[in-house]
């Protein structure tokens, strides 16, 4: 009976400690998973500051204003009163006369100083753009990260799982063994006893 309790303990010793071992496993792979995502959490969390010189910031400025209703309304507004002015007033006070060519003038300068600003916003405007696009690809990188470690997790618990339902059954196996020859063995003791009386 004393081999047995010994034979017992030592199993459940040897489950315990392949239950550490599993656990030391599963630890190892979600430290090396948070180590190799901690540069992206970074990264998305404290994006590079973007620092805008005087003439970007009047850029962004008229390219804001240059798209927005406001300005398409005051300078239709502006466009109106200089038609009325040059065609209603009398011919003296007419600065501009009917083709409008000092209109034409001031409508091709704007056109052509207002194109390039907006340019440089929206060129700004794209590279922050492309900026949100790596972000989206540290985020998908980083699920994709998540999804492998949850992968190994889960194949590391079946493999171990595994290997200890096929070991418990060999143990079991040892165990029935070692019954049936101590039953065996007292069996034959009280076929001896029974024959010599």
């Amino acid at each position: 009976m004393a081999k047995l309790d010994q034979v017992k303990n030592k199993d459940i010793l040897e489950m315990i400690n392949q239950n550490d071992e599993n656990l030391k496993k599963l630890h190892d792979i979600v430290r090396k998973s948070f180590e190799e995502e901690k540069l992206i959490v970074d990264n998305l969390i404290n994006p590079t500051d973007e620092y805008l010189n005087r003439g970007q910031l009047i850029s962004d400025k008229v390219a804001r204003f240059g798209g927005s209703w406001s300005f398409i309304l005051i300078f239709t507004g502006i466009l109106i009163v200089w038609v009325l002015f040059n065609t209603l007033m009398i011919k003296q006070a007419r600065f501009d006369p009917y083709p409008f060519i000092l209109m034409n003038l001031v409508l091709s300068c704007l056109a052509a100083l207002q194109a390039p600003i907006i340019m440089m916003s929206q060129n700004r405007q794209e590279e922050k753009d492309r900026k949100r696009a790596e972000n989206d690809y540290l985020v998908n990188l980083k699920a994709e990260l998540e999804i492998r470690s949850l992968h190994k997790k889960i194949d590391v618990l079946l493999e171990e799982e595994i290997k200890q339902l096929f070991d418990s059954q060999v143990n079991h196996l040892k165990l029935l063994k070692q019954l049936t020859d101590h039953v065996d063995s007292l069996e034959k003791e009280l076929k001896n006893k029974n024959v010599q009386p």
